[in-house]
């Protein structure tokens, strides 16, 4: 009945709707506007020097928002933003000190009035893959996990501590595939499924306030953080082999389709953006289905 009824007040809404004007929708939402989908939106970004964060920056500014790029990487870090205009501009910031997050935010705030966007992407890769999880280096895993998780629960915290008055924000973090199928590397795959558990944990707490909590977790992709830990398990290979490496032999798209850092910018900006209003809790895969289809080796008959 309830769906009967629907019907009825569509055809009753669309009776007069010309061909022109029904163009302009899909889904439910008007696709006719073509302004920057992050027009006014002030963001802060952590480790956004170089690679994928970079690229979000990029990406960011493009659809209008101002960004903060955070990072420790200062020459670098200065020249982006140089290169991106006045809307972007840098700050230090090492996400291990959470003084320092909060200053991030504290200054995206006095600059611009309010905080409509943090996405918490910097992190590290960690030592080379151990052999067993009875060899990990727990002082090498405390000093992953800072980076990884616990820099991301300081950057929810204080993202939230200045957008739940607004009643209003969105706060991103990248986790990882390695989060969710698990790889050679334990320290770094827990610290990212951490990310994943932290965005599910907090999310329901901040919907109430008007503030969304999501993930991104991309694929391998050859960045130079990921290039530099292929370097250590591979020493005696070239960068363009392990460029190679990573874009055709671990590549999961067949026609020549490659993961680029620019395929996880543009799924921040929809994230981001007001196109996303009601996605939360969510972790988006940008894998190309790997997650979905790897395939499990069963082990063989035992026989007595």
């Amino acid at each position: 009945m309830m769906f009967r009824a629907m019907q009825v007040v569509l055809r009753g809404k669309m009776s007069g709707a010309t061909p022109a004007t029904m163009a302009g929708y899909c889904g439910g939402y008007s696709t006719a506007s073509s302004s920057p989908r992050l027009a006014g939106k002030v963001a802060v970004i952590t480790g956004a020097a170089n690679g994928i964060g970079k690229a979000i920056a990029a990406e960011f500014v493009r659809n209008g928002a101002k960004v903060i790029l955070a990072d420790i990487e200062d020459d670098l870090g200065r020249a982006v933003a140089a290169d991106l205009g006045p809307n972007a501009s840098y700050a230090r910031c090492d996400v291990t000190d959470e003084a320092q997050i909060a200053a991030a935010v504290d200054l995206a705030v006095a600059r611009h009035g309010r905080l409509d966007v943090m996405y918490n992407h910097a992190g590290v890769s960690g030592p080379k893959a151990t052999d067993s999880i009875a060899s990990l280096d727990l002082a090498d895993y405390d000093g992953i996990m800072a980076a990884n998780a616990r820099s991301v629960v300081a950057g929810i915290k204080h993202a939230a501590r200045v957008m739940v008055p607004r009643q209003s924000g969105c706060i991103l973090c990248t986790a990882s595939t390695s989060g969710i199928l698990p790889g050679i590397a334990p320290a770094y795959c827990i610290s990212k499924a951490a990310v994943i558990g932290a965005v599910r944990a907090v999310a329901g707490e901040l919907r109430r306030h008007g503030v969304r909590v999501n993930a991104i977790s991309p694929y391998v992709l050859a960045t130079p953080s990921c290039l530099r830990a292929l370097a250590e398990l591979f020493p005696r290979a070239s960068e363009e082999e392990l460029r190679r490496m990573v874009e055709t032999g671990l590549n999961e798209m067949g026609g020549g389709t490659v993961l680029e850092v620019e395929d996880i910018a543009r799924a921040a900006v929809y994230l981001a953006s007001d196109d996303a209003k009601y996605v939360n809790g969510h972790n988006l895969v940008v894998d190309g289905g790997y997650t979905v289809g790897k395939l499990i080796h069963m082990p063989g008959p035992v026989r007595n």
